[in-house]
């Protein structure tokens, strides 16, 4: 492409015999929309790898942007200690879904986690609204439920720099909050904001919001698992379609590499406020939920997900431990299909 494209100076203008560059990315971009790839997609770039003193490109809980131009995956921080902890890590892709993703680095950590014994941040989730991105992460330490969700904003996010912090918007202490406020998502639903979160305790929480920095409605509790010990449910998204809310959780035990138990669940709602069943018509506040996704060859826990509907399609983002590379986390893509109004995955 760069040999086809000569450069002419006239009169000290450069002008090019050949496509201009918004151009090419307009056709590139119109390429993505006409022949977006489908199914369990080919990874390949920067998309998990692990060297101990030399590589760390962590994808622990990615979540998906798309922008004019570009992909991002922000996930949970470099592992590091509560005076250096990491920040939410970022990587692009100006190509696909499938990539090539390149790690940009860490958007550096807001100095009021102090306090809160985070070694790095947690599980962050982005948003576009009213031409403003979002992103919303989580302090806390591992087993405890003294924690908070935080909101940073920018208007170019792959400039590490430019992401503002806006405080905690959520905050949960041991003996005043029987939640964990952590593991953040937020969407729009009738005409509103809503936030959900929550991990183990007494589950998934949902209220709304005010504004994207300011938590305001009552806390509603959407899923429990209450017959299973420490209550492993966590990481909720909630999209809808054709007149359901869908809420997709990932339970049972991540963190511990190919011994890892993590699986996606999910149940539905006709109101964003529940309540949600799975597909046998259990409650999810009762322990329901069709699991859609688990250990399956080498990927080893998938969990910690996102979705993004775009193009048609609706991609399912998820963490895995590689059991072909001693537990590294990886990051894997794949479309969602839908029969009868239930989802189920490419494999």
């Amino acid at each position: 492409m760069w040999l086809a494209c000569i450069t002419i100076v006239v009169t000290g203008v450069l002008l090019f015999n050949g496509p201009s560059f918004a151009d090419r990315n307009a056709s590139e971009q119109q390429n993505k929309q006409v022949n977006p790839p489908t199914g369990k997609l080919d990874m390949i770039g920067d998309i998990g790898d692990y060297i101990p003193g030399e590589v760390d490109d962590p994808v622990h809980d990615p979540a998906l942007l798309r922008t004019d131009d570009a992909y991002y995956v922000f996930s949970t921080g470099i592992l590091r200690n509560v005076n250096d902890p990491g920040g939410i890590y970022v990587r692009k892709s100006e190509g696909t879904l499938e990539g090539p993703w390149e790690a940009i680095g860490e958007i550096p950590v807001p100095d009021w986690i102090t306090g809160y014994n985070s070694e790095h941040l947690w599980a962050p989730q982005v948003i576009e609204y009213d031409n403003t991105y979002y992103l919303y992460y989580a302090v806390s330490s591992f087993g405890s439920n003294r924690s908070a969700i935080g909101v940073l904003s920018s208007q170019t996010p792959h400039d590490l720099n430019s992401w503002v912090d806006h405080g905690p918007i959520v905050t949960s202490e041991p003996g005043v909050t029987d939640y964990n406020a952590i593991d953040p998502h937020v969407f729009e639903a009738d005409g509103s904001l809503w936030i959900v979160y929550g991990s183990h305790f007494s589950g998934i929480k949902l209220q709304e919001m005010d504004n994207p920095t300011a938590v305001a409605g009552e806390v509603v509790t959407l899923q429990n698992r209450p017959s299973v010990q420490h209550n492993p449910v966590e990481a909720p998204t909630i999209i809808e379609k054709e007149g359901y809310y869908y809420l997709f959780t990932s339970w049972d035990q991540c963190c511990a590499g190919t011994d890892s138990t993590y699986k996606i669940a999910v149940g539905r709602s006709e109101s964003v406020t529940g309540p949600y069943v799975d597909q046998q018509g259990q409650p999810l506040t009762n322990g329901g939920g069709t699991v859609i996704l688990e250990s399956e060859g080498n990927q080893i826990g998938p969990g910690g997900q996102d979705i993004l509907q775009v193009y048609g399609h609706d991609y399912l983002i998820h963490h895995y431990y590689d059991g072909d590379a001693d537990g590294v986390i990886r990051m894997q893509i794949r479309t969602l299909n839908w029969e009868d109004h239930w989802p189920t995955v490419d494999r």
